[in-house]
């Protein structure tokens, strides 16, 4: 099994050396594109079993993931989970709204009703959509038991004391981000990219506001 370090370059999921914009509007140099790595559903299904032997023991009855991306994240470490403990893990998802939240639709709010929760994610610049997640989760009468991403790109941003639960990460691949205001990129006058991230969103919404 490759490290998910390896995974990434070999998918192409890894791009280096440029301007990008994360989701949460955040600047950096470097960007993981998960959309390059989703198509290979045997490098996803091997990181869903490395996130299912870390929390093997855990007693973890739902996996939860935030849509769309995260799905099959959710998905495999659920299979993998159940096929370690010899039961029954279920899969669930959160769905973004208009106004940015992270909520529980099609009646998912019941699978996690009374049940132990792990929320997995493939990668996080401020943690604001897991936070979310978490949120949803407790309002549905789940308990978190742990959170758990990819790849942790910024540990003194991310962590347990930041989200607010027990936060883990399967590796850490450091990508500084910065604040439109304070991005060196920007001052360098390095183009944004545009193909990838938020890059073009950003952009048009700029473009709105002057």
């Amino acid at each position: 099994m490759k490290n998910i370090i390896a995974i990434l370059k070999s998918t192409g999921a890894i791009i280096e050396n440029s301007h990008l914009v994360g989701t949460s509007g955040r600047h950096m140099p470097s960007y993981i594109n998960k959309d390059a790595l989703l198509p290979y559903t045997k490098y996803v299904s091997e990181i869903g079993k490395l996130f299912a032997l870390k929390f093997k023991n855990k007693n973890i009855e739902v996996v939860v993931s935030p849509a769309v991306a995260g799905i099959p994240f959710s998905q495999w470490t659920a299979y993998h989970l159940s096929k370690i403990s010899n039961r029954e893990i279920l899969s669930a998802f959160t769905e973004k709204t208009p106004e940015n939240e992270q909520v529980f639709k099609r009646g998912y709010d019941a699978l996690v009703r009374g049940k132990r929760v792990l929320v997995v994610e493939d990668s996080t610049t401020t943690g604001s959509s897991v936070k979310k997640v978490i949120d949803s989760v407790k309002k549905a009468g789940g308990k978190i038991i742990a959170v758990s991403v990819m790849i942790n790109r910024d540990p003194k941003l991310v962590n347990s004391k930041t989200i607010g639960a027990p936060f883990f990460s399967l590796e850490i691949f450091k990508i500084p981000s910065y604040d439109e205001k304070k991005c060196p990129l920007c001052k360098a006058g390095i183009p944004i990219n545009t193909k990838f991230g938020h890059g073009k969103k950003f952009l048009e919404r700029n473009k709105l506001k002057k």
